[in-house]
């Protein structure tokens, strides 16, 4: 694919966010999201600006990351819609979005935002056991890919601050209520079909699972949920209708059923299939009931699944909200969500996320926003490379015969073979 032609592709994407930002607060977010794709340094925006030959617009780009006009709201339902147009969007007639929390170490507790946080060893032997870091909230979609993992295109992202370390001016919110709202502002940006959430156990709690289900306010829409199920977790039958004339209230709750880690003793038969799960087809044995489980209340039915995946010594749990979905499909998607975890690993290895060297609010929140605006763009880039060239424009490794799909590294080489004509594109488009 010719530059001009790549790079009319990358305006394309651009576009829609034009309403968020006055016409030269536009140009800026366009310099800096293009040099975040482009550099290969440290992706700060001093750097992002010498990868783009522009390193005279130093001042110009940190005003607006500091002082800018920018409609937050507006850049999420641009990118929004963006996703929903995604070849793939819907998965078993459900928008899937992957919700959980990653930290970005920062060393200075001068930095606006920053809590202290306990890390374990096990996961970073050389770290401190107390670490400052900025704890985000990060919600992305999850594309699916016939035979292939899911795509996760990150969208946006909130801050979580510990209760003692609040920065003044700011409201303390749990993850969970940070969560829920993002779960509802993705259904408000395109509310037209169904949503659904997956998010790991530890929020599998009542103030995330009802607010979800049952949203109390007519303006939010119900948002399906799919998570772990505790060994331990009280699931009950669907209660049965008293006999005819027998006084009192009607129960709730049914029968309570064997837990989770005793699945194999729900009623029901045992059904197989295969299901493509961690990179290949695997033989699943599962079992699922719908029930009623105590987090989601006695007002919502939810299917509870337990399941035996080939090469897996433990059994899978899990319990949703969107009960026309079977258990193989929940399966499916359930596991998918750990496409999130790569994510977070590009994000920081690839673009910089522990790069930033901001110290205010502002730029802080938005450099976040950038990076993963960078990398949802990437992977929309991508969709047409893949239909124009098929798989000719990434790099196949001889040494590695397994690697049958594009990585973020090789969208980035892409962009940076252009890179001169990309600087003189970029120039023509800005106007200088």
């Amino acid at each position: 694919m010719q530059a001009t032609e790549l790079f009319a592709y990358w305006q394309e994407l651009l576009a829609p966010f034009a309403d968020a930002f006055t016409y030269p607060g536009f140009q800026r977010f366009t310099e800096w999201l293009t040099g975040l794709a482009l550099n290969v340094e440290e992706h700060t925006i001093t750097q992002s600006l010498i990868g783009l030959d522009r390193a005279g617009d130093w001042k110009a780009l940190e005003s607006f990351a500091e002082y800018g006009a920018w409609d937050q709201d507006t850049v999420e339902r641009a990118s929004a819609q963006l996703l929903d147009a995604a070849p793939g969007r819907q998965w078993h007639g459900y928008r899937v979005w992957a919700a959980d929390d990653s930290k970005v170490h920062r060393s200075s507790k001068n930095v606006w935002g920053t809590c202290t946080f306990h890390e374990y060893t096990a996961r970073c032997p050389n770290r401190a056991s107390t670490v400052r870091a900025h704890n985000w909230v990060v919600i992305g979609a999850l594309l699916p890919r016939p035979s292939q993992p899911a795509w996760f295109l990150p969208h946006t992202g909130r801050l979580y601050f510990r209760r003692s370390q609040v920065p003044a001016g700011e409201t303390f919110r749990t993850k969970c209520e940070l969560l829920v709202a993002l779960l509802r502002r993705e259904a408000t940006h395109v509310p037209d079909g169904e949503h659904l959430g997956v998010f790991d156990g530890a929020f599998a709690v009542a103030s995330v699972v009802r607010p979800l289900v049952r949203p109390q306010e007519p303006e939010h829409q119900r948002v399906e949920f799919l998570t772990r199920l505790r060994g331990d977790a009280r699931l009950h039958a669907l209660p049965t209708a008293p006999p005819e004339g027998k006084r009192g209230p009607k129960p709730k709750w049914g029968k309570r059923l064997p837990p989770p880690r005793c699945g194999g003793r729900w009623p029901g038969d045992w059904q197989e299939g295969k299901a493509w799960l961690y990179g290949r087809w695997r033989q699943v044995r599962w079992k699922e009931v719908v029930c009623l489980w105590r987090v989601a209340g006695p007002q919502v039915k939810v299917k509870a699944v337990v399941a035996e995946v080939e090469g897996y010594k433990k059994r899978y749990t899990l319990v949703s909200s969107a009960r026309d979905l079977t258990g193989l499909q929940l399966l499916e998607i359930f596991c998918a969500r750990f496409r999130q975890e790569d994510g977070f690993r590009d994000l920081k290895q690839r673009l910089g996320w522990e790069e930033c060297r901001a110290w205010t609010k502002n730029p802080i929140v938005r450099t976040t926003q950038m990076q993963l605006l960078t990398m949802m763009l990437l992977r929309l880039l991508q969709f047409p490379l893949d239909e124009a060239e098929g798989d000719s424009w990434w790099f196949h490794p001889p040494w590695n015969k397994r690697k049958t799909r594009p990585s973020v590294l090789d969208l980035e080489r892409l962009l940076r073979r252009h890179r001169a004509e990309f600087q003189r594109l970029l120039a023509e488009s800005l106007g200088t």
